[in-house]
């Protein structure tokens, strides 16, 4: 959805121009995340919203659409303000954000982004734009979410598989494009997803990682049944269905994945695929990936994983856990990080290793969380009104959490040490000494760093526990 500048924003932030001291010239603010379930955030998706929302510059037209909007709306419109905006600007907003590089994983309660205004006659901007860019809090929780649960299935390949690297890009897909409330929402939280992981059935963050990230091909999938592929060749012919995905998807080193429960899943796996069908499946030289789909997660996987072993037989690893010949499991109804660590804890207590399993999840990846979850905020810190900076923050005495940091803030990270720090005016760099690790992405309309996918995917690597 095209979407015009001025309108970007909240109501009430119209009539905010009328509302700064007299003099103001500029204001900093900032965004961090001030609590939560996680410890960390990854911090990615500015460089997807700056390009998309921030890119095109302000037009009369827009002025025009505003105006008719604002004014019956019930609000105060700064037509004066946007029109010097195109007159002295060229309609970009002359704004300069510094923020973390994406991929970089830091503590709460940091700061991961500022914004100030760089002509003092748009002191106003700071705060207006705060609406677009607070969305920054979606792709960051799913991102964390992601790589909760990567770091969870990394331990385990770490401990029973003998190929933890190669194994853990493709152990978590992403089946949650149906799930989310927009495509926008599915390109965003889909390529949060893909910082940490390849495997992916959300098209739509394929084509937003071509035009946001630098990727030519962000995610991989394999061919898959679904319920209605199956149950329409009728239950008598439930094994003429699962003939039919290895005759034409049962290539040598291929991988294809079957979901087995429209009937009677284990019945399935033991006689159909463990016994008519299991010579079929291992003379094909593919790899058939079993789907459960219904039932408790973790007894359902550890029944079907069993049954499995007992028909296509397993081998040891170096590790001294058994692992499938000829087949998988993924598992992708009632998936989210703690059954996802139960199942593994289950698995590997009866000795199979992590290698045989992979998991899908949905709405619990790319929708069950909210700006909450995290705690994210936007606000102001400092003020520069008649030459002098003053500190800006809130206190509320009825709710110390919300208490907001103060005066002209960077972030210093010495080897992942990250911290809060003082800069200066004019370069905002530490005070103290030292760089800002707020790096200068965006200034005046003009995008100065333009990230890859690769890049941000080399740097949360770098944080693997």
């Amino acid at each position: 959805m095209t979407t015009n500048p001025i309108l970007n924003t909240d109501s009430y932030k119209t009539s905010h121009f009328l509302q700064y001291p007299p003099a103001t010239e500029h204001v900093f603010s900032y965004v961090e995340a001030r609590g939560g379930a996680y410890e960390k955030a990854l911090f990615f998706g500015l460089q997807a919203i700056l390009k998309a929302e921030f890119s095109r510059p302000v037009t009369r037209a827009d002025i025009d659409e505003a105006e008719e909007i604002l004014v019956p709306h019930g609000l105060p419109f700064h037509r004066a303000g946007w029109e010097l905006l195109i007159d002295r600007h060229g309609g970009h907003l002359p704004l300069e954000i510094r923020a973390q590089p994406e991929g970089t994983i830091a503590p709460l309660r940091l700061p991961m982004m500022t914004v100030v205004n760089t002509d003092p006659d748009f002191f106003w901007l700071t705060s207006y734009v705060e609406t677009a860019l607070l969305r920054v809090w979606y792709p960051i929780t799913v991102a964390t979410i992601s790589n909760g649960v990567r770091q969870l299935i990394r331990k385990h390949l770490i401990a029973t598989s003998d190929t933890p690297d190669a194994e853990l890009p493709f152990k978590l897909h992403d089946f949650g494009a149906r799930g989310v409330s927009s495509d926008q929402s599915a390109s965003l939280g889909g390529m949060a997803h893909l910082t940490n992981f390849q495997g992916t059935d959300t098209l739509t963050a394929l084509v937003a990682a071509r035009r946001f990230y630098n990727a030519p091909l962000a995610g991989f999938s394999i061919p898959a049944a679904e319920h209605s592929t199956i149950t329409s060749w009728e239950r008598p012919n439930e094994e003429a269905a699962y003939a039919n995905m290895i005759r034409q998807f049962g290539k040598p080193g291929a991988v294809f994945a079957v979901v087995s429960d429209s009937y009677d899943l284990f019945h399935a796996v033991e006689h159909m695929w463990g016994e008519s069908l299991r010579q079929q499946v291992i003379d094909s030289g593919a790899t058939l990936v079993v789907r459960p789909d219904s039932g408790d997660p973790v007894a359902v996987v550890a029944k079907t994983v069993g049954l499995l072993a007992e028909k296509f037989g397993t081998d040891t690893n170096t590790k001294g856990y058994r692992v499938l010949k000829n087949v998988r499991v993924i598992q992708g109804d009632g998936v989210n990080p703690t059954s996802i660590e139960a199942i593994l804890n289950r698995l590997t207590a009866e000795g199979f290793s992590a290698s045989n399993i992979a998991f899908g999840m949905g709405g619990a990846l790319l929708q069950k969380c909210d700006r909450d979850t995290l705690q994210f905020a936007y606000k102001a810190s400092a003020a520069k009104v008649g030459g002098v900076w003053r500190d800006v923050y809130k206190d509320p005495v009825t709710d110390a959490g919300k208490r907001s940091k103060r005066g002209l803030l960077g972030l210093a990270g010495d080897n992942g040490a990250f911290r809060t720090v003082a800069v200066r005016d004019g370069d905002f760099q530490p005070v103290d000494g030292g760089r800002n690790a707020l790096e200068t992405v965006w200034r005046n309309g003009e995008l100065l760093r333009d990230d890859s996918l690769s890049a941000i995917r080399a740097r949360v690597a770098a944080f693997d526990a």
